[in-house]
């Protein structure tokens, strides 16, 4: 079969790129150029010529042709336009959801069009394919398990991916690239916002809404403590950089029209947590479920589950979680599981405090 896969320098998609051509297929890999290297290279290196070296030498030891695709427009216009709007907004974005829908999975295999059959990736996740639907099926491995980064994939593009790491384990990852001595067998994963590189997110934020004074307020008392130099420097349960004493201290709510930053230090009695929050936009992925309210969610990438309960009203959705959790901030995204299978996303518009 003749295979896409796309290729960034890790271990990941190195071993993916390794197991296609050890299966036989006709496989080309392609890196794409997504970095803003170009318009923010004065914050700082963006580690895209080294990626790009660890692909050259890969593709060199497989003997695997490949190519450089720029998506760097279409990754701006897309992800992060809309990382820079939600945070403006004083929400919580989530641009590497939007990476893997809107360009890994959208602009990529519209470059390519229908000159290969299935593109592949390195992602720790698998497909699975039941009576016509397909089915996002989670890793084995709970750790690294990339199926909520997946969760707003649609049919038509789960039809056309193909995930060689589906049943691997990462540390098998690891065994599998020494075995072949691959080029990145020791290489460290990346972290980080995949546009970022190892430029500073204050700084990116910086770049695009520079700086605005405003005041840090108490929220028990209404108290001025301290001030900061713009509401978008800050999350919901930050604790960090706030430099403010008597604390610790933690952000609670931001008010983007007023650019204040309310915190308290009694986050655990105030509202931190919360288990209920309104949903829009939902994504299912094989379809919707008859029962919303046997659904396990995660809030955030990693290995805890909740058990849900999702109540509809017209086009309103109310989800509540079986404990409470810091995590349900608005613009984040909350995705759906049923047995081993990830069902689909939502994003919340509001947390309520319960």
């Amino acid at each position: 079969m003749k295979i896409a896969c796309l290729v960034s320098g890790g271990v990941d998609s190195s071993v993916a790129l390794a197991l296609l051509q050890q299966q036989g297929h006709d496989v080309h890999a392609f890196y794409l150029k997504i970095w803003l290297e170009d318009e923010l290279s004065y914050l700082g290196n963006c580690p895209w010529e080294e990626d790009l070296e660890y692909v050259q030498k890969t593709c060199k030891q497989l003997r695997v042709p490949f190519t450089i695709i720029n998506l760097q427009k279409e990754y701006f216009d897309t992800v992060v336009s809309y990382t820079l709007k939600e945070v403006k907004q004083g929400r919580t974005p989530n641009p590497d959801m939007l990476c893997n829908a809107r360009i890994k999975f959208d602009a990529f295999l519209k470059r390519i069009d229908t000159t290969y059959k299935k593109v592949a990736t390195g992602h720790y996740a698998g497909i699975e394919e039941k009576e016509g639907l397909f089915y996002l099926k989670q890793n084995p491995d709970p750790v690294k398990d990339q199926t909520y980064f997946l969760a707003h994939l649609s049919q038509t593009q789960l039809a056309r991916i193909v995930f060689p790491l589906a049943n691997l384990t990462k540390k098998e990852v690891r065994r599998i690239a020494h075995e072949l001595d691959l080029p990145s067998k020791n290489r460290k994963d990346s972290q980080g916002i995949c546009f970022l590189g190892k430029i500073r997110y204050t700084d990116f934020l910086k770049h695009y809404f520079g700086e605005k004074k405003g005041n840090i307020i108490d929220a028990k008392t209404n108290t001025v403590l301290g001030t900061h130099k713009g509401y978008w420097n800050f999350t919901r349960g930050q604790r960090k950089g706030l430099r403010l004493g008597g604390g610790p201290w933690y952000v609670v709510y931001k008010n983007p029209r007023t650019n204040e930053v309310f915190v308290t230090n009694g986050y655990d009695s105030f509202s931190k947590e919360r288990k209920e929050a309104m949903l829009a936009n939902l994504n299912w992925i094989p379809q919707k479920p008859e029962n919303l309210s046997n659904l396990k969610v995660k809030i955030r990438h990693g290995p805890v589950f909740y058990q849900s309960k999702l109540s509809q009203e017209h086009d309103t959705y109310t989800l509540t979680i079986s404990a409470k959790d810091q995590g349900l901030a608005p613009g984040q995204f909350i995705v759906f599981y049923h047995e081993k299978y990830c069902y689909g996303c939502g994003v919340i518009t509001d947390a309520q405090k319960s």
